[in-house]
């Protein structure tokens, strides 16, 4: 079983809810403090961070390879300028994760190359994230995998190659605790872009717990993906839209958070546990229907249409059984209104 701090992660367990602070800390750390708290009195079971900076994403140069373009929201920036913009300080990790252990939340990131991973290796975080633009970075993946933590990998960019070759990174260094994560890498990701049946294909192709890294609007894909069986969802998280930033436009804020908690966990009492058999006919269900005496009869009479019917509640014997009692006869007197047992039969 995949544990992440005290919590296991599975169908049999409740979903994994993660919120992701990202850029949406703006470089100041009672921004991102006041978050961790917020997400604590949303319900989140887990903060993740990003860890990183414009230097070992990027080069600095300002030339056509390094321009952002494509139709997205930082089009027209460079790659450095950007994540200089939204990278998170080093030195605060400590405080961020102290933070959430006294909240009760776990607290991990992403590391974005091998100095960011002994970093984080260091502050003894219960796991850590691919982002899905690394999962092509099957060397990062294999060192990470190495710290020997449950890994989360988000599949946004990857054909099932690059899935391939990211699980296999891990099952090289021995590490089997592998969360494959549905994602969509637009930012806001259309409704249309989403393919949630693909958390199917993933979790029957590699053999591991799926869930969804939610780049869309709104709370709808977390739940519908809770409903198909995913295990962990993760989404970007904001105190207020109107505090701008890199992320900011496709991140919820506190009270839109709770409400994907309070659906998700509404989803799941919904769908219920998987059980052996559909419960069984008896006083746990008084309105269904079973075999009744309909007015008094006398030993020896013979059941009928006449004298017994199927009617509510379910006190007497089951309705399948009217066929082989019909016919039969009675082995004592009894009174209408009596449930049928086999005993009254001879």
């Amino acid at each position: 079983m995949i544990r992440i701090g005290q919590r296991p992660i599975g169908p049999e367990h409740p979903v994994y809810l993660i919120a992701e602070l990202s850029a949406n800390h703006r470089q100041d750390i009672s921004i991102a403090l006041e978050t961790i708290r917020a997400m604590a009195d949303a319900g989140a079971d887990a903060i993740k961070l990003q860890t990183y900076t414009a230097d070992t994403l990027t080069l600095p140069y300002r030339t056509a390879p390094f321009l952002i373009s494509g139709g997205t929201a930082w089009d027209g920036a460079y790659l450095h300028d950007l994540y200089r913009e939204a990278e998170m300080p080093w030195d605060w990790h400590a405080e961020l994760m102290e933070e959430c252990k006294k909240l009760g939340m776990d607290c991990f990131s992403t590391p974005f190359d091998p100095s960011a991973t002994d970093l984080l290796q260091s502050l003894h975080v219960p796991a850590y994230k691919i982002a899905s633009f690394e999962i092509t970075d099957v060397p990062l993946i294999e060192y990470v995998a190495s710290m020997g933590k449950p890994m989360v990998i988000s599949t946004g960019i990857a054909g099932i190659q690059d899935v391939e070759w990211a699980v296999e990174a891990c099952r090289r260094q021995g590490n089997e605790d592998i969360i494959l994560l549905k994602c969509t890498s637009a930012y806001p990701a259309p409704d249309n872009s989403m393919m949630l049946k693909h958390m199917q294909d993933l979790q029957e192709r590699f053999g591991v717990p799926v869930g969804l890294s939610d780049h869309s609007e709104g709370v709808l894909a977390p739940v519908v993906a809770t409903a198909m069986g995913a295990v962990m969802i993760e989404k970007h998280v904001i105190l207020d839209r109107n505090m701008g930033g890199p992320d900011a436009h496709f991140s919820l804020e506190p009270a839109e958070f709770a409400t994907l908690v309070k659906e998700v966990r509404r989803t799941e009492a919904m769908m219920g546990k998987a059980q052996p058999k559909f419960p069984a006919q008896g006083k746990n269900n008084p309105f269904a229907r079973s075999l009744f005496i309909t007015r008094d009869v006398k030993k020896g009479e013979v059941l009928s249409a006449e004298n017994v019917r199927s009617v509510r509640p379910a006190d007497g014997m089951h309705p399948r059984f009217l066929p082989e009692v019909l016919g039969r006869t009675f082995s004592i007197d009894l009174p209408g209104g009596t449930p049928l047992n086999p005993d009254h039969l001879s």
